[in-house]
């Protein structure tokens, strides 16, 4: 069997919102990056906590899960975001681009439909901070049906923190996933 995959979004859970008096967590750093298709001179602002590095990168070398980028950030995540978290570059779901106004058009998150299409039969532990009901609804029916799924939600003006990452592992440890080499490995 295939390594679970692990979603991860960007905003919301890498970069939080900022609150209502525009501050965000004193544990984040500023950075300025120019996105695919800006200028130098119309960069954005991001604020990043370092601390996620060691976090994630344990999590990847654990072997458990295959990490992805699934974030409107697309490619930039792994050409910008990634590298200031100090990641090695992570593939990424080519996510469209859609003409929408709220990031539920139909009651869930609008990223959904072509997640689950580009998951086929994969199980996935998914990192967001914007399901939903449905989505929640969609996670059990996954699951219901032989197929693991776990949704983590981060709280987005926090982003994401230590204990989501550990309830991924926990999660992935407790399923029967193990590739040819994970296993060739465990039984030496």
């Amino acid at each position: 069997m295939r390594l679970p995959y692990l979603l991860l979004d960007i905003d919301g859970v890498f970069i939080p919102f900022p609150t209502a008096d525009g501050t965000t967590p004193p544990t984040h750093a500023r950075h300025d990056v120019v996105p695919a298709g800006r200028s130098a001179d119309d960069s954005v602002t991001v604020w990043l906590n370092p601390a996620h590095d060691p976090l994630l990168m344990d999590v990847i070398r654990s072997g458990l899960v295959t990490p992805v980028w699934c974030t409107s950030w697309r490619q930039d995540a792994t050409t910008l975001i990634g590298p200031l978290l100090g990641l090695p570059p992570l593939p990424y779901v080519d996510l469209p681009r859609p003409q929408i106004t709220t990031s539920h058009p139909n009651g869930y998150l609008w990223k959904r439909d072509h997640v689950d299409a580009w998951l086929a039969d994969a199980a996935v532990a998914w990192i967001d901070d914007d399901f939903t009901d449905l989505d929640q609804e969609w996670a059990v029916e996954r699951d219901a049906g032989g197929i693991p799924t776990l949704l983590v939600q981060p709280d987005p003006y926090i982003g994401l923190l230590p204990e989501h990452l550990a309830t991924v592992r926990k999660w992935a440890m407790g399923k029967p996933f193990r590739d040819a080499a994970t296993a060739a490995t465990a039984r030496c």
